[in-house]
């Protein structure tokens, strides 16, 4: 899907830089992908300390079953 997008070219040309993009596509790819990432792990931290955990899960005993 084509898009037309106004971004600061100094942003563009670091992130190539520090990513080694030869791109400015692959350069916002890669930078979405990591944002998106990160948002995903940020709502896993929300999680941590409530969920309940089984204390007598044997994780090694599911590995043997296959």
């Amino acid at each position: 899907m084509p898009t037309n997008l106004a971004i600061e070219d100094d942003l563009i040309i670091e992130a190539k830089k520090i990513g080694n993009h030869k791109t400015k596509k692959s350069a916002v790819t890669e930078a979405l992908k990591e944002y998106i990432r990160r948002r995903k792990q940020n709502e896993l931290k929300k999680m941590f300390g409530k969920i309940e955990i089984d204390k007598d899960y044997d994780y090694k005993a599911s590995r043997k079953r296959r």
